[in-house]
């Protein structure tokens, strides 16, 4: 099961703490890494990136309501910025 897939939308209890979410980052760049054994990465910046950022606007955006104003202080972006990455990504 992908670790983002077990993210739960209401707070977890405090007898069941989630990781952080640096840990969830690391474990599934962990897991990229192993899956590709030997062969060389290229880009994986890049690729982590849009693979975080997209999901990111797309929540932020969900909770805000779609209000670009309020999603741009959320995620503290100005939001010129904000509706160039939206843009970019196809997202509404």
């Amino acid at each position: 099961m992908n670790a983002l897939h077990v993210l739960r939308a209401e707070p977890a209890p405090p007898s069941h703490p989630q990781p952080a979410l640096r840990d969830y980052v690391a474990k599934a760049v962990r897991r990229y890494l192993l899956d590709l054994g030997e062969c060389d990465s290229h880009e994986l910046y890049d690729i982590v990136l849009r693979e975080i950022e997209v999901p990111m606007l797309t929540e932020v955006m969900r909770h805000c309501d779609g209000n670009q104003s309020r999603a741009a202080a959320t995620l503290g972006l100005n939001r010129a910025t904000l509706r160039k990455k939206l843009k970019e990504y196809g997202i509404s």
